[in-house]
C-alpha cells in the first residue's frame, strides 16, 4: 500500500516559494510565491525572459545560494523536505537525488581536471565505490550521451573538447549517480542550431530511458516545444501561465505569453513584421501592487494597477494569472491603460 502510495505522489512539491537576497545595500525578491508539482518520469520547461526567475527558481530546489538569500514556503523532492536540511545532508543529495546541467559547460567543469577524474570523483563520493570501478563507469556514461571516442575524451580536459562535447560530458556528469530529478539551465544557450538540437534530442531520450523528471528552463519557445510535456510562463518571479505544451502553445491565454509568441521568429516569416513586447521587464527592487506585466500590456486596464492577481483554473490543467479571468465582465467594462 506505502509503495503505491509513494509511486503515485509528485515527485517534486513546491507551494509558495520565495527567494530573497538581502544584503547592506541589498533587499530584492526574486522568486515571489511560485508553487507546482512535477511527476515522476514528467518534463517540465520553465519560459520567460532573462531576469524572470527562472534559474533561481531551479537552484531553490537544490539551495544553491549564499548566506544571503531568504528561502520560504515549501519544497519537497521525493518526499523529502529540502528547506529543512543541514549542510551535509544537502550534499548527499545535490548529485544523488537530484542534479543539475549548468548553463555553460566551460565554467561549471573544472579546467585542472580530466572530464574522465570529474565523473569517477563524483561517482567514489556518492556511490562509495573505488576509482577505478568509478573509471569504467565514467566511461560507460560518456558512451551512453553519444562522446566519439569515449575513451580518448575521458582523458581530455575541457579546453580540449567542443562546445557540444563538453555539455555531453556535462549531461553525463549530471546522470552519474542515477538521480530521480534533473535540472537543465538552459544548456544549449552557447551551441549552435546543429547540436542544440542534437543535445535536446538526447536530453528527452535520456530522460524516457532512465525515468527521470526533468525541469528545463529556457527562453525560447523551439525548446519547449521539444522537450517538455508541460510548461510554466514565468514573468517577475511568478508563474502567469501554466498548462501542457499543447495548451500554452495552441491557445495561449496570459497577455504575456501571446507576446511571446509574436515577438518569436519562425521558419515561414520572411517579409513579416514582428511584434515584439514593449518596454522592459520590471526593477524586482521596485515591483509595483498590482501587476507586474499592466505597464507592457495592451489589454492592461485600471484594475491591474490596484492588485496582483491569482492564478485561475482555465481548462484541465491550463492557469493563468490575469484579472480579466478572475473579473470577467467587470474588468471589461474597466478603462483600457494605454500601453507604454
Amino acid at each position: 500500500m506505502s509503495e503505491t502510495m509513494n509511486a503515485a505522489a509528485p515527485l517534486v512539491d513546491v507551494d509558495g516559494l520565495t527567494v530573497r537576497f538581502t544584503g547592506r545595500d541589498l533587499d530584492i525578491s526574486v522568486v515571489n510565491g511560485v508553487s507546482f508539482s512535477l511527476a515522476r518520469g514528467e518534463a517540465m520547461c520553465v519560459l520567460g525572459e532573462s531576469g524572470s526567475g527562472k534559474s533561481v527558481t531551479l537552484r531553490a530546489l537544490m539551495r544553491l545560494f549564499p548566506a544571503t538569500a531568504r528561502l520560504d514556503g515549501r519544497v519537497t523532492v521525493d518526499g523529502i523536505d529540502v528547506l529543512g536540511l543541514g549542510a551535509g545532508q544537502l550534499r548527499s543529495i545535490r548529485g544523488g537525488l537530484i542534479s543539475m546541467i549548468f548553463q555553460e559547460p566551460m565554467t561549471a567543469l573544472d579546467p585542472v581536471f580530466t572530464v574522465g577524474q570529474q565523473i569517477a570523483e563524483t561517482l567514489v563520493c556518492h556511490e562509495g565505490i573505488s576509482y577505478r570501478a568509478a573509471h569504467g563507469r565514467a566511461l560507460e556514461l560518456l558512451e551512453l550521451v553519444q562522446v566519439p571516442s569515449a575513451k580518448r575524451r575521458l582523458e581530455a580536459y575541457p579546453h580540449e573538447l567542443s562546445g557540444g562535447l563538453r555539455q555531453r560530458a556535462m549531461i553525463a556528469l549530471a546522470l552519474a549517480c542515477n538521480p530521480k530529478l534533473l535540472l537543465a539551465d538552459e544548456p544549449t544557450t552557447a551551441l549552435d542550431a546543429t547540436v542544440q538540437i542534437q543535445i535536446l534530442l538526447l536530453l528527452r531520450q535520456l530522460q524516457r530511458e532512465l525515468g527521470m523528471g526533468i525541469i528545463f528552463v529556457t527562453h525560447d519557445l523551439g525548446v519547449a516545444c521539444e522537450v517538455a510535456d508541460k510548461m510554466a510562463v514565468m514573468y517577475a518571479g511568478r508563474f502567469v501561465e501554466t498548462g501542457s505544451v499543447e495548451q500554452i502553445m495552441s491557445r495561449p491565454r496570459h497577455p504575456y505569453t501571446q507576446g511571446l509568441m509574436n515577438s518569436t521568429i519562425h521558419a515561414d516569416m520572411r517579409g513579416v513584421t514582428l511584434d515584439p513586447i514593449p518596454g522592459a521587464p520590471p526593477d524586482l527592487t521596485d515591483l509595483p501592487a498590482g501587476c507586474a506585466f499592466a505597464p507592457r500590456c495592451a489589454a492592461a486596464r485600471e484594475p491591474c494597477l490596484g492588485r496582483q492577481p491569482e492564478l485561475v483554473a482555465l481548462e484541465a490543467g491550463q492557469q493563468a494569472r490575469c484579472l480579466q479571468y478572475e473579473s470577467g465582465p467587470a474588468f471589461a467594462r474597466a478603462p483600457l491603460l494605454k500601453a507604454s
